[in-house]
């Protein structure tokens, strides 16, 4: 074999090495696919989705499914290239930056802890909207999630307190609470009544500045609501905010004689607010898919997904644009019925 020729051979060796090798090499990448469906009116492991004590319920049938996007990838299991270039192959997947995912600086443990909390928020606002809907009267409470490390509520105000007035008016909702904080000065005294189990205390508390030199004195609040039955809404491993519409959907349901489904297997997404508009969400094309396969006909869509939501519907699933909760159940009577508006999404 000449040199020319050996040469040749051990660059071609050394070329397909440090491709195998590169192929093999982590990158910061997320792989986005289908997740798995649940039927809100369905059971998870032998157990009611929704489960409702204290109110009459009725019989469902069909589904409204809530749907899910898996990852792949993430700082603390980073995929290869090899994997990333299957995903941008694939048209049911997408393969996008890390950082999408993960904001830098966030380990992948706050990020699930982060979307506990979301599913959380989103289970009790899906309630709540719900129960508006039925124009059922419910309470709301200002709840304590946590306090922040040496700032004035640190050790003063607990997790769980009920903060029901500042400066001696009642605290309606989280927004009233931060708003008459921040009408303080840094320096001022301001003083919260909580609840604490069955005690009710008078909690003085010296404002500081906070990072936009807004009056604050170290809380994390929610919305606490009180509802006048229990809804128990049981989705396992799921996380995020995502799956409210359908939540909301599959509670009005059971509340109400009927089937809203008509029989039929419907999923869709969209977040929720308790006055009952949708929201948009992440990973549509995905969502999609998966409702596809799971045997949905039709899909309930946010607004702000609708035009993305065209360009990637997958054939014989119908789309439903959902501006808000009212929305969603007119468009589904219409479905049932053939009588009124289904509204539909268009590309924009």
């Amino acid at each position: 074999m000449s040199r020319r020729a050996l040469t040749l051979l051990l660059a071609g060796f050394l070329v397909l090495a440090l491709g195998v090798v590169g192929a093999f090499r982590p990158v910061p990448y997320v792989v986005l696919s289908p997740g798995p469906t649940e039927n809100t009116i369905g059971e998870v492991d032998k157990k009611p989705v929704i489960s409702i004590k204290g109110r009459q319920t009725y019989p469902t049938s069909g589904a409204l499914s809530l749907v899910t996007v898996a990852y792949q990838g993430g700082p603390a299991a980073q995929i290869d290239l090899l994997t990333a270039l299957r995903g941008w192959l694939d048209p049911t997947v997408a393969v996008v930056p890390q950082e999408t995912i993960f904001a830098p600086g966030r380990a992948p443990k706050e990020v699930e802890e982060e979307n506990v909390i979301e599913m959380t928020n989103s289970q009790d606002a899906a309630t709540a909207a719900a129960l508006n809907e039925l124009k059922i009267p419910y309470e709301v409470a200002v709840g304590v999630v946590s306090t922040e490390k040496g700032k004035p509520a640190d050790g003063k105000v607990l997790k769980d307190d009920e903060i029901t007035a500042v400066d001696g008016k009642v605290a309606k909702d989280v927004t009233a609470v931060q708003d008459a904080v921040k009408a303080h000065k840094p320096g001022d005294t301001v003083v919260l009544t909580v609840l604490r189990g069955k005690e009710k205390l008078d909690v003085p508390l010296r404002t500081v500045a906070g990072p936009q030199q807004q009056t604050i004195v170290g809380l994390s609040m929610r919305a606490k609501f009180k509802f006048p039955f229990d809804v128990d809404i049981n989705v396992g491993d799921v996380g995020g905010p995502s799956a409210g519409l359908m939540f909301s959907l599959g509670i009005l349901d059971k509340l109400t004689p009927g089937e809203l489904t008509g029989g039929k297997k419907i999923a869709g997404t969209g977040t929720i607010q308790t006055t009952g508009e949708v929201g948009p969400i992440g990973g549509i094309a995905q969502k999609m898919v998966g409702a596809k396969d799971a045997g949905a006909t039709i899909f309930l869509t946010p607004p702000g997904n609708c035009a993305e939501a065209v360009k990637a519907a997958p054939e014989g699933l119908r789309l439903v644009r959902a501006d808000t909760l009212h929305a969603a159940v007119s468009a589904l009577d219409a479905l049932r019925t053939g009588k009124g508006e289904v509204p539909a999404c268009e590309a924009g």
